[in-house]
């Protein structure tokens, strides 16, 4: 496979002709207007920990999450899998063969963001793929990194990317300059062998880089988010807010493009079932919990933390590892 064919490839498997219509196809899925050891999202005092899909058929979806995103089956069953990468746990899936699918312009997940830890290994990914004909719904360069979008079989939104280095990013009072550009895809697939698809299992550096959110009202949800669970914004542009702990760009993502006004989400649904943000410091966690408690936030419990819902009735556990 030669690298024309395999950026040939690519564009088919976005359903674009040329890399401006990747582009904008990328665009459409943020929104944008018309090494080896843990990565900056992970060294960050508060981060993304892992995520839990309500899903309806529960073979098909953890196979996908396997096979495409070379993420490792580690537990099984007839109504829950997980999955993860060098024995961390990054997904969990629940079956759910009743339930209705999450309509697209309720609250709920917008995208999970799988992060590589190099760019070589999101060209490797990329190869991957091309090589298995892999449906993908967008590809472009956001200045801080480097990103791939597709939806897995149930319409549940991924992003594959990479960060550029953090020295690289520009921030201007408090904001990082962000942008949906074209991919080079030509130079990302310099770094690896084309004609070999090497991509066998996810690396074991792979984590959940950020998560992006569907939101009925942004201010809604950057009081909690910012207020009460303590990210800090990063970024705000039409009808999206990013926020992130320790000027990581974004850990969060929310936006209203398809579910403003939305109400409480259906738990019967399929989508998301809750995330969780961890922390190493325990002073981050208490802090959390008195802000929790201070703004009449229901909680329930846990062993090492606590779960909270947003105003949209998404479930986040805050939790100390």
């Amino acid at each position: 496979m030669t690298i024309d064919f395999t950026r040939r490839t690519l564009l088919q498997l976005a359903g674009a002709t040329s890399l401006a219509m990747a582009a904008a196809a990328a665009a459409r899925a943020e929104g944008a207007p018309r090494g080896a050891g843990p990565t900056y999202a992970s060294r960050t005092p508060m981060r993304v920990g892992m995520v839990t899909l309500r899903v309806r058929n529960l073979d098909k979806v953890a196979d996908y999450y396997r096979d495409v995103i070379g993420l490792t089956v580690t537990e099984r069953s007839a109504t829950a899998a997980r999955l993860g990468t060098a024995g961390i746990t990054l997904l969990v899936l629940e079956a759910r063969p009743d339930a209705a699918l999450e309509p697209r312009n309720a609250a709920g997940l917008y995208h999970t963001a799988f992060l590589m830890p190099t760019r070589k290994d999101l060209a490797r990914w990329l190869v991957h793929a091309a090589s298995h004909r892999v449906q993908l719904s967008g590809f472009a360069d956001h200045l801080v990194s480097e990103s791939v979008y597709l939806d897995d079989p149930e319409g549940n939104g991924i992003e594959v990317y990479a960060d550029r280095d953090p020295a690289q990013w520009q921030w201007s009072e408090g904001s990082v300059k962000m942008a949906t550009d074209e991919l080079n895809i030509p130079d990302l697939l310099s770094l690896t062998n084309t004609r070999i698809a090497d991509y066998a299992k996810a690396p074991d550096g792979l984590r959940v880089g950020h998560m992006h959110l569907r939101v009925g009202d942004l201010a809604q949800a950057e009081s909690f988010y910012h207020g009460t669970v303590g990210l800090d914004p990063t970024r705000r542009r039409n009808g999206a807010a990013f926020l992130s702990s320790g000027r990581y760009h974004h850990h969060l993502g929310m936006n209203v493009w398809q579910s403003q006004g939305a109400g409480q989400r259906d738990d019967q649904t399929t989508g998301l079932a809750w995330f969780s943000l961890v922390t190493e410091k325990q002073e981050v966690l208490a802090a959390q919990q008195e802000r929790l408690r201070k703004n009449g936030v229901n909680v329930t419990a846990l062993a090492d933390g606590v779960e909270a819902t947003d105003p949209w009735g998404t479930r986040v556990r805050l939790l100390r590892v």
